[in-house]
């Protein structure tokens, strides 16, 4: 008969059942078997605390007093065989001095002996399987071969459970902190989410990992990430701390009542930025926070987002502080997270594409070069302007991503158009705040080009006037300066529209400068809209810079330019953005435009003198 609950335990261990489902099963069977006999096992923590794991005759009130209990000499059966690794046997539990200070509990239950074997695997104890009796008595021989039976089994259910739990565990945690992982971080807040209680969600990013790995090393980094993932641990909440990935932490307050998050955060602020040893060089750590509470909407998800909207509006607006969502909190936060989802997904999908506007020499109508324009290709099929997600651009992980795919797309139709003999000069690409602050830009674009074969002169690094001003530590100078070392020209975008003053054009020379199409629209604005253009076309030839006008919509803008003596213009009037196919189209039939060519051709013969 016992060979048939050896083989019920067997496969239940076999297919997975859970541990204290077996050996429960385990205890009722024996106790079925035996006569007068309570069955008893307990588990040995990490802390060596005795943790009740079954006893299906047990009073809950008995096995609730006993479990956590440190094992010791003279703790009782259980927790001295556990010590000694020793079988222990109490004939009486009234007047054995082992039992002196359990006593109590034990005999208003009835159980008057105890006889507790360690359940030993891999050479340690794991925990002790007991019998109770109900009069004072110690096993008979039947009795010590089931039990001897029983703590094998015993032994190989908890030892495959402890497998099975460090297998997890080590799937679930972050190999470099030690930390929960983002896969423990989404069980564990979809259990808190079913609790019931209020709670909240703080999300976490280090300020300065790019800064550290750049200029210390990313042995360095990994040790800032360590040390900042250690003082989180220390004053968060126990085990809600967890690394979702890079320099990203999650901090979950599972109960309102008990943790105020403003004071939490300011706490885990004030901890994270003390000096750090990394690497051997001292690091002034600095992290940025945002957090949500769960109300009505007491959804995972939802509060994930929130949390995410408000770190990314204080990474935007209070960086190295907390800041915690509350509704309304920046629609245009909602809409620039959009947009960047949407964004990057296109960029996943190849669905980023250039398109190019051509520049026009005003005196000749020669097609000089192109703009090339950032375009988005819907699910639909239709492409829409960078326009529509400006506020994703504002983004500098996605402003550098856009312009690395831009700088693959103007090289590829470049090379295409050269290897088919159509001739243009040079091709624009605009730039942003975030490619000179990266880092190496002339040196990536000087890459880029030299892959297909073609000259770094071929490109206008067209740079606006908001970015040309913010020349913080003289990143953005120097590297302007580095590009045109290199060969390649550099424009000024959209001048007019903020506060350059000419005199910038000195110490941060330039080769082009683009008047935005503002000007372009005031220039039959009775006189005033003239004079300054005039103006800037003066002053820009004395420097020896070219003039592009930008937005030409008209007939009469473009002759009025070409009065005043500008040099190049572009926009609707002579062409809308179009993609590869359609520049190769238009460079096969001619390189001048030919309405403006023909335009130009008739002013001519007006001006010829009659002959005859």
């Amino acid at each position: 008969m016992f060979l048939k609950l050896q083989n019920t335990i067997l496969e239940m261990i076999a297919t997975g059942h859970p541990l204290a489902e077996t050996v429960d099963r385990l205890c009722r069977e024996v106790e079925a078997i035996s006569d007068d006999v309570v069955c008893s096992v307990l588990l040995l923590d990490d802390e060596r605390r005795l943790r009740h794991l079954a006893g299906p005759s047990l009073p809950l009130e008995y096995t609730s007093a006993i479990d956590g209990t440190a094992i010791g000499p003279g703790v009782g059966s259980c927790g001295t065989a556990a010590h000694f690794g020793e079988p222990v046997l109490v004939e009486d539990i009234d007047t054995h001095p082992y039992w002196q200070p359990y006593k109590g509990l034990a005999l208003p239950n009835g159980l008057r002996a105890c006889w507790s074997t360690p359940i030993i695997g891999a050479g340690k104890v794991l925990g002790t399987f007991a019998f109770y009796y109900r009069v004072t008595r110690g096993p008979s021989d039947a009795e010590k071969a089931a039990v001897e039976a029983c703590v094998h089994l015993c032994a190989i259910a908890i030892e495959r459970d402890q497998r099975i739990a460090e297998r997890r565990k080590l799937a679930e945690t972050d190999n470099l902190t030690g930390l929960p992982n983002r896969s423990r971080f989404n069980e564990t807040i979809d259990d808190v989410s079913r609790r019931g209680q209020d709670w909240a969600l703080m999300l976490i990013d280090l300020d300065n990992l790019k800064m550290v790995n750049d200029t210390f090393g990313h042995s360095a980094g990994d040790d800032l990430i360590r040390i900042v993932a250690h003082r989180l641990q220390d004053r968060a909440p126990a085990e809600m701390t967890f690394r979702l990935g890079g320099d990203e932490f999650a901090v979950i307050v599972p109960c309102l009542e008990a943790t105020d998050p403003t004071e939490l955060a300011e706490a885990l602020i004030q901890r994270i930025k003390e000096p750090a040893d990394c690497a051997g060089h001292l690091i002034y750590p600095a992290a940025t926070l945002g957090g949500a509470k769960a109300g009505l909407e007491r959804s995972p998800q939802q509060v994930r987002q929130n949390a995410d909207y408000a770190l990314y509006h204080a990474k935007e607006r209070a960086r190295g502080r907390y800041l915690e969502y509350a509704p309304g909190l920046g629609t245009s936060i909602v809409k620039r997270f959009r947009a960047v989802q949407e964004v990057d997904r296109a960029l996943r999908e190849d669905r980023i594409d250039a398109h190019y506007q051509p520049i026009v020499e005003l005196a000749t109508g020669r097609i000089m070069g192109f703009e090339s324009l950032c375009r988005m290709k819907m699910a639909d099929g239709s492409i829409v302007a960078a326009a529509h997600f400006q506020e994703a651009m504002k983004d500098a992980h996605v402003a550098i991503e856009i312009t690395e795919r831009m700088l693959e797309r103007i090289a590829a139709a470049c090379n295409e158009w050269q290897r088919d003999g159509l001739q243009f000069s040079r091709i624009g690409l605009n730039l942003s705040a975030a490619d000179f602050h990266r880092g190496g830009l002339t040196q990536r674009i000087v890459d880029a080009v030299s892959r297909v074969g073609l000259q770094p002169s071929s490109i206008v690094a067209e740079v606006t006037e908001s970015v040309y001003l913010a020349q913080k530590d003289n990143v953005i100078a120097e590297e302007i300066r580095a590009m045109r070392e290199a060969g390649i020209k550099v424009a000024l975008d959209d001048f007019g529209t903020g506060f350059a003053s000419l005199t910038h054009l000195l110490t941060v020379p330039v080769d082009v400068i683009k008047i935005d199409k503002c000007f372009v629209r005031r220039l039959a604005d009775a006189g005033s809209g003239s004079v300054i253009t005039k103006g800037l076309l003066d002053i820009a030839r004395g420097l020896g810079i070219w003039v592009i006008a930008e937005g030409i919509e008209e007939e009469g803008q473009a002759e009025h330019l070409l009065s005043l003596d500008c040099k190049a213009g572009q926009g609707y009037y002579f062409s809308r953005p179009m993609d590869r196919d359609s520049v190769r189209e238009m460079l096969e039939v001619s390189q001048f435009h030919p309405d403006w060519s023909r335009i130009l051709l008739e002013r001519e013969r007006q001006f010829l003198p009659k002959v005859g």
